[in-house]
């Protein structure tokens, strides 16, 4: 029989939570189930005879009480997805009153952490006393910023290091947590926003020197809010974990996997192996192992560990450090597959014909031992005739089997045409004490691609047994670009010389034709960057849309669970669909899976924003002793207030303002993406090569400011007024009027669809 709880206990919980006050959720935390319910259920009428729970009622209804209209902070939604706040005016001597949001379809979306003004309702519900509405949102996201503190003879002021920061905040004296002059700290709003004057902050936390190296990669963690400290109980639970033996798993551990990663990997949560297909029914085919850390072994649902990883969503990587999304324990140790250590894992086995084509798979959950922990530079380098004394004895048996796959693999491609974006990437190089030293382009290797291929192929291999299970997962979803941004890219391939198909449903392969035309001109990286902004953002769904990138029908991520969420769902259900345990996925995350792709989606924006602002900053530092320098590069974008540079020997983006541009107005075509002055005719547009000054460079923020000194090799007309000017106006109206056909023609074919 379960031990029904004390008085006291019953009134303990629901003191220290407020919000999980049901009986339902008193049931579920002292584990009384089925006719027990009936004995808890009497302990609370004697509880409510007796005036204690009533008394929380009473206590909402004195002069103590919330005020209709008051300020809330926004609590992460609960696993029902319903949003409650926290009270920031509530002075009362009892227990903390329970808030419920009640948001309308016109309400904007609102996260953790967002302070609100709401209109208030007393209710009697079991498991709030309050429901809000929104009135306005104080303020905007992140409700902290991290900025510079300047000391003043009553507290000071913070200066933001965000770019987009306008405002300073003014700390009163007792607010300032004794942080000294220049130093970084974050702050947070202090009561609401003043009509007039500056905003008011208190200082949270002091974040040290902010021209240390190291302070880069912490002012992003900070700005945008990504959780870098692990709570206690979660650590607790890691420290707890064992490695996972042989019991109930296929033993692999005699098959010579190995994993391919950069050589500064701080995890390695993939392996492979290959070798050619005996079945006499696949000549010349071949037999891919593709094994993947079983991550669900240790992150249980519902656990602690669980919970923080959703938060998370994944890691997030800087030059300097990594933000993992699981404890050192689990990342580093037993859920990456060291070389020789037996380690879990969800492991693939695919078959691929002579073409490359997938003809069969079957998943198992496995242990293995990885054969060796190589990297790119490496493998390529013994592929190239030059191994050393790890690869030597691993050619033949290992990587000759390997790379032989991967030339079927490449053929399947050539077939499916994935968009082939020719975009070179920079990795910027840092010394030990976390100072640039270089910004070097990353190579691209064939035994990159190896992997790139082998995991896409596991990844789809995931989506189709689930898909055929009819079992729930989350996809990676890949819409095609919208019918107004492929007429943009259309635009500008005709003004290059070049063509795009038309008329016909779009593919990958009409896209690869585009850049095949513009490879080794001087319009290439244009109508890369073009085709690249032209595509739709990828993101989470329980929904399958497909991948037009990868020109895939049925595709999720299986091969990362160490650093995404969305990978750990899917093995998940794997683990469920095949009935190999308990720690498959549950009900109540089939419930919520909407809910945790959109969340997720959402996390990775945020990584990718604070890794960006991350680089930025780096490269102000770097370029800040080359003020005054004449550097070559291209017009990447076009605001109001100026247009972007992305100089070609760092890939750093900085802005020529406006106001530098002379005296003469300039036409900003939002659509059309130029500048166009309205005396000389001088157009700056997306695409153009240009010669640029460093003028400034701004460490904290990022921020680089450039002059324009010439464009595609030619010195900037002189202002004036004359023909030019009436020349500018027209092309201007001319472009306007062409815009708005194209736009009448896309929305007649969608009334037509």
């Amino acid at each position: 029989m379960t031990r029904i709880p004390s008085k006291r206990e019953i009134l303990d919980w629901i003191s220290e939570h407020p919000t999980l006050t049901s009986k339902r959720d008193i049931a579920k935390a002292f584990g009384i189930k089925g006719a027990d319910r009936i004995d808890l259920k009497r302990i609370l009428k004697e509880l409510e005879a007796e005036g204690h729970l009533e008394k929380r009622r009473k206590t909402y209804r004195d002069p103590d009480r919330l005020p209709p209209v008051s300020v809330l902070q926004v609590k992460a939604p609960n696993a029902d997805g319903d949003l409650f706040a926290r009270p920031l005016e509530w002075h009362g001597e009892g227990v903390e009153p329970i808030v419920l949001l009640i948001p309308r379809a016109s309400d904007p979306a609102l996260g953790e952490g967002d302070r609100i003004l709401a209109r208030l309702t007393v209710v009697h519900e079991e498991d709030h006393n309050y429901e809000a509405r929104l009135i306005r949102r104080i303020g905007s996201n992140p409700r902290r910023i991290v900025g510079i503190f300047r000391k003043g003879a009553e507290g000071g002021r913070v200066v933001p290091i965000d770019k987009a920061g306008q405002n300073e905040w003014q700390v009163a004296d007792g607010a300032t947590l004794s942080a000294k002059d220049g130093e970084l700290v974050e702050a947070e709003q202090a009561g609401p926003k003043a009509r007039l004057g500056l905003p008011r902050a208190r200082i949270v936390e002091r974040l040290g020197d902010p021209s240390a190296p190291k302070a880069v990669s912490l002012i992003a963690i900070h700005q945008h809010g990504i959780p870098d400290q692990f709570p206690d109980a979660v650590i607790a639970e890691a420290d707890l974990a064992k490695p996972v033996g042989l019991s109930g798993r296929e033993d692999l551990r005699e098959v010579p996997l190995v994993t391919i990663d950069p050589a500064d990997a701080r995890d390695h949560d993939d392996a492979c192996y290959a070798h050619a297909d005996d079945d006499p029914k696949n000549p010349d085919g071949h037999v891919i192992w593709v094994a993947i850390a079983d991550v669900a072994a240790y992150v249980t649902p519902g656990s602690d560990l669980d919970r923080e990883a959703r938060k998370r969503g994944n890691s997030t990587y800087f030059p300097d450090r990594v933000v993992p999304m699981l404890p050192d324990r689990l990342s580093g140790d037993l859920c990456s597959l060291h070389e020789g250590v037996p380690r879990a894992c969800l492991a693939v086995r695919m078959q691929i014909d002579a073409e490359g084509n997938k003809v069969g798979h079957r998943f198992v959950r496995g242990l293995m031992r990885s054969a060796a922990s190589l990297n790119y530079a490496e493998v390529q380098a013994a592929m190239d005739g030059d191994p050393n004394d790890k690869t030597g004895p691993l050619v033949e048996p290992v990587l000759e089997p390997l790379f032989a796959a991967y030339e079927a693999l490449k053929k399947a491609r050539g077939a499916r045409q994935p968009l082939d974006l020719d975009l070179p990437e920079r990795k910027i190089v840092l010394s030990d004490e976390g100072e640039v030293t270089s910004v070097a382009f990353r190579d691209r290797l064939d035994a990159h691609r190896l992997i790139e291929e082998f995991m896409i192929l596991a990844n789809v291999a995931a989506a189709e047994t689930l898909i055929a299970k009819r079992a729930p997962l989350l996809f990676r979803v890949h819409e095609e670009p919208a019918p107004e941004k492929l007429e943009a890219l259309r635009e500008t391939a005709q003004a290059a010389g070049l063509n795009l198909a038309k008329g016909q449903v779009l593919q990958t392969r009409h896209l690869n034709a585009l850049l095949n035309q513009a490879a080794g001109t001087e319009e290439a990286e244009l109508i890369n960057i073009s085709t690249l902004r032209s595509m739709a953002q990828a993101y989470y769904s329980p929904e399958n849309f497909g991948h037009f990138g990868l020109a895939l029908r049925n595709y999720a991520h299986f091969t990362s669970p160490i650093r995404r969420y969305a990978d750990l769902i899917v093995h998940r259900a794997l683990i469920s669909v095949h009935g190999w345990g308990k720690d498959g996925l549950q009900p109540d995350e089939i419930e919520r899976l909407e809910e945790t792709a959109n969340h997720i989606s959402d996390t990775e924006r945020r990584s990718m924003m604070a890794e960006r602002d991350t680089n930025d900053r780096y490269l102000a530092a770097y370029l800040s002793e080359r003020v005054g320098n004449e550097f070559a590069g291209r017009i990447s974008g076009i605001a109001r207030f100026g247009a972007f540079v992305k100089l070609d020997e760092t890939g750093a983006d900085g802005l020529i303002p406006v106001r530098t541009l002379g005296r003469e107005f300039f036409h900003f075509d939002a659509e059309a993406g130029t500048l166009m002055g309205s005396d000389t005719g001088l157009t700056i547009a997306i695409g153009q090569r240009v010669t640029v000054r460093l003028t400034e460079a701004t460490p904290v923020t990022g921020g680089l400011e450039l002059e324009l000194l010439s464009i595609e090799d030619q010195a900037l007309p002189r202002g004036g007024r004359g023909p030019a000017g009436r020349t500018a106006r027209r092309k201007a109206v001319a472009s306007k009027r062409k815009r708005d056909k194209v736009k009448r023609k896309v929305e007649r074919k969608r009334r037509q669809k």
